[in-house]
């Protein structure tokens, strides 16, 4: 942190010309297995759900997506800072201005899943419990999604293989 006691860095939404950026964040998560990797195009379509964190230089050192799934219903993906930057709040800084972003539109739970259980601990996230908390109707209708974010709430099967080791997590948020 410098010496006037800013963060040294600045959160922002994603421009497309961040897609680079972003995907070498996750790069080397991916190869741990920590994140999963996307393809371009992926990234390219959910540009509009990331917030990135820059430098002072511009230089991207954080990202994070915030991803409705439902009325009430959002998943935090992609959260992943530079190793160079860890440790120096931006990945909470992230977290916090995506939980406002779900505020602002009126989601009042947000999923994750996670290796990283003491960090959304730590921002009033708790290990989710089966699908008792989901209404059928609701239920029935997620599992017409496509989308392997809302298959990994749903705890579906079909994503057991990709998921081995995360933990299912939620947090409510009071809504703006």
């Amino acid at each position: 942190m410098p010496a006037d006691g800013a963060p040294g860095y600045t959160l922002r939404r994603a421009r497309t010309s961040d897609v680079g950026p972003i995907r070498n964040l996750v790069a080397p998560l991916a190869e741990q297995r920590v994140l999963i990797a996307k393809e371009a195009v992926a990234y390219y379509e959910g540009i509009q759900e990331f917030l990135v964190a820059q430098d002072a230089t511009g230089t991207v050192i954080g990202c994070g997506a915030l991803h409705v799934m439902w009325e009430d219903l959002a998943e935090v993906r992609t959260l992943a800072t530079s190793s160079d930057w860890r440790g120096r709040g931006v990945g909470h800084a992230l977290l916090d201005a995506l939980l406002q972003r779900g505020r602002e539109i009126g989601v009042a739970r947000v999923f994750c899943l996670t290796f990283e259980v003491d960090f959304f601990t730590r921002h009033g996230f708790t290990v989710m419990a089966n699908q008792d908390s989901i209404d059928p109707v609701i239920y029935s209708e997620l599992l017409r999604s496509h989308d392997e974010g809302v298959a990994e709430f749903l705890d579906l099967a079909r994503v057991k293989p990709n998921t081995l080791g995360n933990t299912r997590m939620i947090r409510r948020i009071d809504t703006a």
